[in-house]
């Protein structure tokens, strides 16, 4: 709604900041109209009770002011042809990968030597994770962050990263970076100012002079990582005062019930905007409004400003995506698209984290129960948003659907995760995985899942046991695993690595500063020998990585696999397949998965059942067609099998 007084608010924070009426910037001026009134609206509900509230939503204004002014050409560039596209980040051409940047290759500079690497595979966005400065043995991989705008020097510098940018801009790859919103490390500048006794950086964090409001927290706090971080507060002797640590000891929570501290991470926002990033990794948004008597998780504040840098990244950056990485229960996880007016425009991606953990699920008890009754829910996800589709990334693997969902499919909650457990760390006698539990709580027994994904499907046990067999089997696993979440729905986003069978790395023992924490098993250092073997035929390197690529291909021919259609799941006519359809608007895709270890029989019923019924089907992965037969007839699915359909193909020219 126009309302005279916002808009002469914001006319006067054009004027202060030098900004001039252009024909380059006019877009812009009428983006943040548009969002003007939602905007303000937003930044009342947070901090309409701040004394000078309405000086502050100026200060708000004028850095997404700045950050126009501030855009390259380059950019404004790229904004407009994403703009001309229906969400650019539906497409099924994107693929990525992530990757630690010293422990794929060393630095940014020698990343630029690999980027043939990416094209030889196919993947066209990288995920780098966390660049900027974390102290050393401190860092939690990166994500300890000492200063948003430096460059760690293990990595390089920002001319680097910024060279590194302009390679990938020239080939068409898309860059993701991470910002971690909830808080920094104790030697952030504004930590340490806090230390000094300096009040306006204290109150950027949750600090308290005794522990009469953080045992007020405690209560109704739950513990990150009960082993290795108890507790949700700690002392700092440097200025006699309690500060909130959530995660360790030395990553403070960020106050943002304080308006300054937003406008200062919204500033940070369009830093690494400005530098070209294309998908902004907001981590543990869950965690960014904190309030006593709650678990300071998924608070309807925490989307408010959500939503609000949404809005502001809308007007300033309107080329660059949000991943909201909330790893939440699956109901909650549908906020973060966004509620009620704002439903489909809070963050643009979510990882699908119930989905990744539904098909170890199904490759463990080999059947496909709970991921079919977890769709009900997961299914939910507003048009124009999607989804992170992995089977493993930098983190460990938490069973994070609800139990009600694996109760229904037969099962006894507690029981089965505590089978889960077993059969990932190797304790089943009948696993073939050689992972890890990691954060184990002593009063629950809940435990994450550490491993490659090599690893845990049976690789690293098969090279070591000398058999072959064995490890077809586990080959198959893994494309099975990788296939799934490249078709399902959303962007697909391989932990490097994955496309060429690492198994798990146990160097982290011996570092002081890792070996408490077991998911560096998972995160290898690369040996560029091993990853050359993918040009040897018959290696398990090549095997996977050719496997890789070909599923890769595969998805930038189907259009239907763009996230603009709908999924629909087959009825379970055979419990250990999982099948389901992708609508385009030429031909449908059907995709079909055999998480069992003997041949599964799928009546040719199932292909009728939605009353359309093409006569033939073109499989793009095994390059036969086949001819539906009649009801009582059978589809054979391999063991560990799978068939990547589109209708009414004899091949895929015709």
């Amino acid at each position: 709604m126009y309302d005279d007084s916002l808009q002469a608010m914001m006319d006067r924070a054009l004027e202060n900041a030098g900004w001039v009426l252009l024909e380059k910037n006019r877009s812009f001026y009428a983006r943040l109209g548009a969002n003007l009134s939602a905007l303000h609206e937003l930044f009342m509900d947070l901090y309409g009770t701040t004394e000078n509230a309405g000086e502050l939503f100026t200060c708000l204004l004028e850095t997404v002011i700045a950050a126009d002014l501030a855009r390259p050409e380059w950019l404004r560039a790229s904004d407009a042809r994403k703009s001309q596209q229906d969400k650019w980040f539906l497409s099924n051409q994107l693929a990525g990968m992530s990757l630690y940047v010293d422990r794929f290759c060393g630095t940014l500079p020698a990343l630029e030597t690999k980027l043939d690497y990416f094209g030889e595979l196919g993947v066209s966005l990288l995920h780098l994770m966390p660049l900027f400065q974390s102290p050393p043995g401190e860092s939690d991989g990166g994500y300890a962050v000492s200063d948003f705008r430096t460059v760690d020097p293990r990595f390089g510098t920002l001319g680097d990263l910024q060279r590194l940018r302009e390679q990938m801009h020239g080939r068409g790859l898309y860059l993701m970076l991470d910002i971690v919103l909830n808080h920094t490390s104790h030697r952030h500048e504004w930590a340490q100012q806090a230390k000094t006794g300096n009040k306006k950086y204290q109150d950027y964090y949750y600090m308290y002079e005794d522990r009469t409001l953080p045992d007020a927290f405690e209560r109704s706090l739950p513990e990150i990582f009960p082993e290795s971080a108890p507790g949700n507060f700690s002392w700092v002797s440097e200025c006699n005062r309690w500060v909130m640590t959530v995660f360790h000891d030395y990553q403070w929570d960020l106050n943002y019930r304080n308006p300054e501290v937003l406008i200062a991470m919204l500033d940070n926002i369009f830093f690494y905007a400005n530098l070209g990033v294309d998908v902004l990794r907001i981590d543990a948004p869950a965690f960014i409004w904190k309030e006593a008597g709650t678990s300071c998780q998924n608070l309807p504040q925490a989307h408010f400003i959500l939503q609000l840098m949404k809005l502001c990244i809308q007007a300033g950056a309107p080329g660059m995506a949000l991943l909201g990485e909330a790893i939440v229960s699956p109901g909650e996880i549908m906020n973060y698209f966004g509620t009620g007016r704002y439903r489909g425009r809070e963050c643009d991606f979510a990882y699908h984290a119930t989905q990744m953990a539904l098909q170890w699920d199904a490759l463990a008890t080999g059947n496909t129960k709970v991921m079919l009754a977890a769709q009900a829910v997961v299914l939910q996800k507003p048009g124009g948003t999607s989804w992170i589709t992995y089977t493993r990334c930098h983190d460990d693997i938490g069973l994070g659907y609800d139990d009600a969902m694996i109760r229904q499919a037969g099962y006894n909650a507690y029981e089965h995760r505590k089978f889960l457990q077993d059969y990932y760390s190797g304790k089943y006698h009948a696993s073939t995985a050689t992972g890890a539990l990691f954060s184990v709580h002593p009063r629950t027994g809940d435990a994450r899942i550490s491993g490659t994904l090599a690893s845990l499907c049976g690789l690293e046990k098969a090279l070591r046991d000398h058999d072959r067999d064995a490890v077809n089997v586990a080959i198959n696993k893994i494309l099975l695993m990788q296939s799934m979440s490249f078709f399902i729905g959303g962007m697909p986003m391989i932990f490097y690595g994955d496309e060429a069978g690492y198994t798990n790395s146990y160097d982290y023992l011996n570092e002081p500063g890792k070996r408490y924490d077991n998911r560096w098993m998972h995160r290898p250092v690369m040996n560029w020998d091993k990853n050359d073997r993918r040009h040897l035929p018959g290696t398990p390197e090549e095997r996977i990585f050719t496997g890789t690529r070909k599923l890769l291909q595969i998805r930038r021919k189907l259009a239907a696999i763009s996230d603009h259609s709908d999924l629909r799941w087959l009825t379970p006519h055979n419990i250990h397949v999982g099948a389901f359809t992708r609508q385009g608007a030429a031909r449908t895709v059907l995709c079909i998965y055999n998480f069992s270890e003997r041949p599964a029989y799928l009546t040719w019923y199932a292909f009728r059942e939605s009353g359309k019924t093409p006569p033939k089907w073109f499989d793009h992965w095994t390059g036969e067609t086949y001819r539906v037969g009649e009801d009582h007839e059978y589809l054979i699915v391999q063991p560990f099998g799978f068939h990547i359909m589109e209708e009414g193909q004899d091949h895929p020219g015709s």
